[in-house]
């Protein structure tokens, strides 16, 4: 949603865009797991009354708009890409099957999962952390607004000291909201890393891919 309240912001989705290409084109395969925050929170909706698990199937609903955004931004660039839906809906995207998942990455296509899990009481990083696995990634690249996991919330503390690496452990027995438990279990369960990464830095997702220290280091 860029700097706006919610919706989506056409130039963070080209930016995004842009720098998948450019690692897509180093021959690297990019599955991608999108959330749909800046257009609807289930968890918030729920709070206010409505029913947990219809607000989470509006919440996966979400992601499928910004599931097309971007596809339709990455194919402009001249990307080919798939989105692939945990919920069915045909005329706008595929059905989620795992071993068509892995083929569109075969074919260097980038592959974009949609509707979480397609269960609600699950979030989009226990969905990254499932589809990661079932595709066999070497790795979860964690986006956020901030340059990795810190002790305590840097856009409040400004004193807040940033790790260099944890432990799994680490994670859950400290209590840090990188991801939910479930995903961190998930991930800890297969030896899974996830690399927790500034996305408003150009040029990151890249940096990410080529080795240098960027983030936070989880596991691994």
């Amino acid at each position: 949603m860029g700097e706006g309240e919610y919706g989506i912001s056409p130039p963070v989705v080209q930016q995004v865009a842009e720098e998948v290409k450019e690692v897509r084109n180093l021959g690297v395969e990019v599955a991608i797991v999108i959330g749909g925050g800046n257009i609807y929170r289930g968890v918030a909706a729920s709070a206010q009354g409505m029913d947990r698990a219809s607000a989470d199937y509006m919440g996966m609903l979400a992601t499928v708009i910004n599931g097309l955004a971007l596809q339709d931004a990455m194919e402009k660039k001249g990307v080919f890409t798939r989105v692939l839906s945990a919920i069915e809906m045909n005329q706008i995207a595929e059905p989620y099957i795992r071993r068509r998942a892995v083929r569109h990455l075969e074919k260097r296509r980038v592959v974009i999962f949609a509707a979480g899990t397609g269960n609600p009481y699950f979030t989009t990083d226990t969905a990254a952390a499932l589809r990661a696995n079932e595709i066999k990634a070497a790795v979860i690249l964690k986006a956020t607004k901030v340059e990795g996991v810190f002790d305590q919330d840097p856009m409040i503390y400004e004193k807040a000291q940033k790790f260099e690496k944890l432990s799994y452990l680490d994670v859950l027995q400290r209590g840090l909201k990188i991801m939910d438990a479930t995903a961190i279990s998930l991930c800890m369960d297969n030896n899974l890393p996830v690399i927790v990464f500034n996305l408003k830095k150009t040029g990151n997702i890249k940096r990410v891919v080529l080795g240098q220290k960027v983030g936070t280091l989880i596991g691994g």
